[in-house]
C-alpha cells in the first residue's frame, strides 16, 4: 500500500507541477482534467476520496490505539515506552496517514489550479475581446475625427478664397 501511496503521490506532484507552469503539457493535462470532471468522473473521484478518507481515519485510530496501549504499560523501570513491535507499526501507520493525507491535499490543490487555469484562459479571452473591440472602436473616432478637419479645413480654406 506504501508504494501505491508513493505512486499516487508522484503522480499528483507531477500533474500539480504541470498546472503550475506555462508548457505544451498543461494544455494537455487541463483537457485531461476536464475529461475527468464529466460525466461520472466526479462520482468516482468523491468515492475514491472518501475511501481513503476512511482509511486515514482507520490508521490515525490504530496509531491512537498503540499509543493508549503504550501508555498503560510500565516496563521495569518504571518508564512508559512502546515495544520495538508497536514501534514499527506506530511508524507503518504514521508513514501510511501522511502519505494519504498528503495525497488528499494535492487533490485539493490540483483542482484548484485546474480552475483558477480555465479563469486565466477565460479572462484572457474576454480581455483580448475587449481590446479589440476597444481598437476598432478607437479606429473609427481617429478616422470620424480626421474626415471632420479634413472637412473644416476645407471650409476654411472655401472661405479665404471668398473673402
Amino acid at each position: 500500500m506504501i508504494q501505491l501511496l508513493f505512486t499516487v503521490l508522484a503522480a499528483e506532484a507531477a500533474v500539480a507541477a504541470t498546472l503550475l507552469f506555462k508548457t505544451p503539457v498543461r494544455k494537455l493535462a487541463v483537457l485531461a482534467l476536464d475529461r475527468l470532471k464529466r460525466g461520472r468522473g466526479p462520482v468516482m473521484v468523491r468515492t475514491v476520496a472518501a475511501t481513503v478518507l476512511v482509511v486515514l481515519a482507520s490508521s490515525l485510530h490504530s496509531m491512537a490505539q498503540i499509543r493508549g496501549r503504550a501508555e498503560g504499560e510500565l516496563d521495569g523501570a518504571g518508564v512508559v515506552g512502546l515495544t520495538p513491535t508497536d514501534q514499527v507499526l506506530l511508524a507503518r501507520h504514521l508513514l501510511e496517514a501522511s502519505l494519504m493525507g498528503y495525497s488528499l491535499f494535492l487533490a485539493l490543490i490540483i483542482d484548484r489550479l485546474h480552475n483558477y487555469v480555465k479563469d486565466i484562459r477565460r479572462l484572457k479571452k474576454n480581455l483580448e475581446a475587449v481590446s479589440k473591440q476597444n481598437k476598432t472602436m478607437l479606429e473609427a473616432a481617429t478616422h470620424g475625427k480626421s474626415e471632420k478637419s479634413e472637412r473644416d479645413q476645407k471650409d476654411i480654406s472655401d472661405a479665404k478664397m471668398d473673402t
